[in-house]
């Protein structure tokens, strides 16, 4: 920016931008004050490849510019980027999702198909452009049905201020659960449980000992490994990128200070660990000097499955790196694992303190609960048709149609098609909506909710697009409305893009209706996701624009994607899940 000088410094992260009458720092209202940046280019480009990530070949691999994780895209808060996304693969359409970007009166640039636009067919490209409004570190990844399962994921940083100072940064953690079939195929099949935990794309695969069978052969490939300067401080950017499982990330004999959590900078806090849902992001520091010495300098990064959060063949390797302070070291640490409870739960409410004040009014547009359930359909859309258990948000399982997305048909009643799960918000701008989302049955009827489903008593990582939202409260107490009522907190409460719907428990969560748009909320474990636990909400209909080139882009997109799915080059069936 003209006039403008850098300001942060590593003694001083809360400052960004300087200028003779203005400053940018961590207590601009980013949502309302943005700064001026430049425009970054990125290509995409997705194809199929065979992943060999932890000693075993996945030949179900999809990738973004043939490497897995996808090339780390980096921008500075402020900036436009425009990201063309080829698909080169040939029997899959694609669309990317910029995991939490606000994406503010631009909804056409979510990429969730069937919601915000049709597949990029095969052969074809899309330009996403859009504004980093936020910053802190996300994923890119493919929003078409299982397909970031199968590598088509990739980090996001938007630099900007932090809320505590560091001398340096390492390149963004990437966790994932990992399995050596497609995601495709172990849905099609059941086989639905991981085979090893992978950082940055790299992992060690343990066989399962199975009584009377010869034991796997594995050429064990090399653990993630970080290198440390004793007294510096560390800036680690934690990124769970799972279909399945939430971990609880550490560092052996090593203290964490949280500092950021999605793109919401916090007020620092120290643990021992800490716990990342799926699509959920950290920024922690970590200072070069650990509380028990090991005597060759090595220690060990651990990333635990949080129990009942996350389903694997056998015990995976939890060891999934190494911390050296002897860069010419080359023996394993022989640490022992910090001491932290590994409850499926999200960091402790009370901690989770944004610098950025929010005020939640009292006065405020309110849905009636929703239950993440199952509910039993038979017959069209749904494939395959005979009846069967889905897991559903609102009135029915999600089933969305890849070429007739919502954003291109508002002028249509889509509430009336139930599989599109839509809720219409009319709210006035600048108004609050609060939306409480249930993981149990409910005790009484309540108007709008059928009761009777079956809900298994199971934690979902729940993520909005097109909002940071206030959690008011977040329980693993059955709800009844006194109770939720007396723990609501409304006076700067947590604030984030993904939220861990506690086991049996509850979420209320508030939004200001300030971004017209078609917006999908979603539990982000991929297989529930599948079965159709979402719902679209249509954010003030009459006020949502496209601007003339995008919306034809928008159709061409369409006319291609009809053209190929005609071609029937395709899987068959076309389509055999939610779409998401």
């Amino acid at each position: 920016m003209t006039g403008f000088t850098d300001c942060s410094t590593s003694k001083n992260r809360t400052c960004w931008l300087k200028g003779p009458h203005k400053e940018y720092n961590i207590k601009t209202d980013y949502e309302n004050e943005v700064p001026v940046g430049v425009t970054r280019k990125y290509y995409l480009e997705a194809s199929e490849m065979n992943i060999t990530a932890d000693g075993v070949v996945n030949p179900g691999g999809k990738v973004f510019n043939s490497s897995f994780p996808g090339p780390w895209i980096q921008a500075c808060w402020g900036d436009e980027l425009e990201i063309t996304v080829q698909n080169n693969l040939p029997q899959n359409g694609t669309t990317i999702h910029w995991h939490g970007i606000r994406q503010l009166n631009q909804s056409a640039m979510d990429g969730v198909n069937g919601v915000t636009q049709c597949p990029i067919a095969p052969g074809q490209n899309f330009t996403y452009k859009f504004r980093a409004m936020q910053y802190g570190s996300s994923w890119y990844h493919s929003h078409y049905s299982l397909q970031y399962g199968d590598g088509l994921q990739g980090p996001m940083t938007i630099y900007g201020p932090s809320s505590d100072s560091y001398d340096a940064a390492i390149d963004p953690i990437l966790m994932t659960d990992w399995a050596h079939i497609s995601a495709f195929e172990a849905w099609t099949t059941g086989k639905t449980k991981a085979d090893s935990i992978l950082l940055n794309g790299m992992g060690q695969y343990v066989p399962p000992k199975l009584e009377g069978s010869h034991e796997l052969k594995i050429d064990l490939l090399p653990k993630y490994t970080i290198h440390f300067k004793k007294g510096v401080r560390y800036l680690l950017r934690l990124i769970n990128t799972s279909v399945d499982s939430t971990f609880i990330f550490s560092i052996d004999s090593h203290n964490i200070s949280v500092i950021g959590m999605d793109f919401v900078p916090i007020t620092p806090y120290n643990t021992t660990s800490v716990l990342i849902g799926i699509g959920q992001r950290y920024h922690v520091i970590v200072e070069a000097n650990p509380n028990m010495a090991s005597q060759d300098g090595n220690y060990w990064i651990r990333t635990v499955p949080a129990k009942g959060c996350g389903s694997f063949n056998g015990v995976p390797e939890k060891k999934t790196g190494i911390l050296r302070y002897n860069a010419l070291s080359t023996s394993d640490p022989t640490t022992t694992q910090n001491t932290f409870d590994e409850q499926c739960s999200d960091e402790n409410y009370t901690n989770l303190s944004p610098i950025l004040k929010w005020k939640v009014p009292e006065t405020i547009n309110s849905h009636h609960p929703f239950v993440a359930g199952f509910t039993k359909v038979k017959g069209p859309p749904y494939y395959p048709e005979t009846e069967k258990n889905r897991w559903d948000l609102h009135h029915a399982p999600m089933w969305l149609d890849f070429g007739r997305p919502t954003l291109l048909h508002l002028s249509e009643d889509l509430e009336k098609n139930k599989p599109l799960v839509v809720v219409n918000g009319d709210w006035s701008k600048d108004s609050w909506v609060e939306l409480t989302i249930l993981g149990q049955d409910l005790p009484a009827k309540i108007p709008g909710v059928d009761k009777g489903r079956l809900v298994p008593r199971v934690a979902h990582p729940i993520h909005l697009h097109g909002h940071d939202f206030a959690l008011l409260a977040q329980s693993d107490q059955a709800y009844n409305i006194t109770y939720a009522n007396s723990i609501i907190q409304r006076n700067n409460p947590p604030r984030r893009d993904v939220a861990l719907l506690p086991l049996g428990g509850f979420l209320v969560i508030a939004f200001k209706s300030d971004n017209p748009g078609t917006w999908l909320m979603h539990c982000h474990i991929a297989w529930h996701a599948s079965s159709g636990l979402a719902l679209q909400i249509i954010e003030n209909k009459a006020n949502i624009t496209i601007e003339a080139e995008t919306r034809d882009e928008m159709s061409r997109t369409c006319r291609e994607w009809d053209r190929w799915v005609y071609k029937g080059n395709h899987y068959k069936p076309l389509q055999d899940d939610s779409g998401i």
